[in-house]
């Protein structure tokens, strides 16, 4: 996202989440303050044989959210974001717009593989005749900004960046951007993944890339603990309302902060392992498009999904960006990875955390890893001074060398 060298503010009006934690903003918001963990053992048969059997795993029944109808139509991604996109919608007041100024950008890094394999499964077992004849709609990874297109009546296009663990935070850069721009009055705007299954399981597990504490599942996610030996994969959405904020203040909506800046960029160097010269500089780039300094940023929401090196090389970048003194927290302790759900989620809660003054803590860190040199926030919850700079920065980075940050300030 470029400087903005007009007067146009991309506001948020609403925010959506279901997670490990809840079906709620609220509910989330409650339990990350508390120092809860959303993360359990997997209790199902196609879970015995797996390396990892832990997982965060959002409720699992959502028919008193979803109609009997929706449910056999979508897959659990495309339902997980309707939901979110649904709670964000009506704190935003359901604004009346015209629908072909109003616009969706969700993004996801598997979309409806749950579905793909399960079709599948039928289809080797059961052959052809009983496969579902809703099988290519739900797979395709456009199902979720289509659905809530569809529900909510966007006609500004409904867009779906596909950046691995960095696609819910790159869809708020673009659709900020739409506003900006000024091809959009409001847009909604995360990211969504439901990605807990055995495939999945497998593939990170087989990389060694998944905690392998499956006896003590709580304690399991561990970002920047020098015990950390993994991350737990995670399902969820996060979504948010993005306004014009002449478009906002016009119709009498509450506004709940500003995505102020954002970047995105690509390393161009390694399918799986990150540069951490380039996650400084999408950092430095996502400042400048704010048109702030280091100083200016009260606190971190690190991208930190408790694997030993990623950590570590994150907490490198964010040292030499704002030094060793700001204030930093991974959610992800509490919820664990929700991949290309992760960044909006964690854009919902510097959100709160900007409206409450209160930053949550960053769960398990009994040691912080000596190689880390932040001021990791360690409590269940901490109060920002006095004064603070009301603005956090969101980090998101994915396989493919992807980089993403967003700088949020309050209302």
């Amino acid at each position: 996202m470029t400087p903005n060298p007009s007067p146009v503010r991309a506001v948020v009006t609403g925010a959506g989440t279901v997670n490990p934690l809840g079906s709620s903003v609220a509910d989330t918001w409650a339990a990350l303050v508390a120092g809860k963990s959303g993360i359990a053992a997997l209790d199902a048969d196609w879970a015995e044989q797996l390396p990892v059997k832990i997982a965060g795993q959002a409720p699992a029944d959502l028919s008193g959210h979803l109609s009997t109808r929706e449910i056999k139509r979508m897959d659990r991604c495309g339902q997980l974001a309707l939901i979110a996109a649904r709670e964000a919608w009506a704190q935003a007041g359901t604004p009346e717009v015209d629908p072909e100024r109003f616009a969706v950008v969700i993004g996801s890094a598997y979309g409806g593989l749950g579905s793909t394999l399960e079709q599948d499964r039928t289809l080797a077992e059961s052959g052809p005749r009983k496969v579902s004849p809703h099988t290519l709609t739900r797979l395709m990874v456009n199902g979720p900004a289509a659905w809530v297109s569809i529900d909510l009546g966007a006609r500004g296009g409904a867009r779906t960046p596909v950046s691995a663990c960095a696609s819910g935070a790159e869809a708020i850069v673009q659709a900020a951007e739409m506003i900006r721009s000024g091809a959009a009055d409001v847009v909604i705007a995360g990211g969504v993944d439901a990605s807990v299954n055995d495939l999945v399981i497998t593939g990170f597990s087989q990389i060694r890339a998944l905690s392998t504490r499956s006896d003590e599942p709580q304690r399991a996610s561990r970002p920047f603990d020098g015990g950390r030996d993994g991350f737990v994969l995670a399902e969820g959405a996060g979504v948010v309302v993005l306004e014009s904020e002449e478009h906002a203040r016009a119709r009498g909506a509450a506004v709940l902060g500003a995505v102020a800046g954002g970047a995105v960029t690509s390393d161009a160097n390694d399918i799986v392992a990150a540069d951490p010269a380039m996650q400084r500089r999408v950092m430095q780039k996502a400042l400048e498009s704010a048109g702030m300094q280091p100083a200016d940023i009260g606190f971190v929401h690190a991208h930190a999904t408790s694997t030993p090196v990623g950590d570590r090389l994150e907490g490198q970048a964010i040292n030499a960006i704002f030094g060793a003194d700001v204030p930093v927290t991974s959610t992800k302790g509490h919820t664990g990875h929700l991949l290309g759900g992760a960044g909006a989620l964690a854009a919902v809660v510097v959100l709160e955390a900007l409206r409450t003054g209160q930053l949550p803590g960053t769960l398990n860190v009994e040691e912080l890893d000596p190689e880390v040199d932040l001021n990791v926030v360690t409590e269940d919850v901490h109060t920002l001074r006095p004064g603070y700079s009301p603005a956090g920065l969101v980090n998101a980075f994915g396989f493919g060398g992807h980089s993403v940050a967003l700088v949020i300030t309050g209302s």
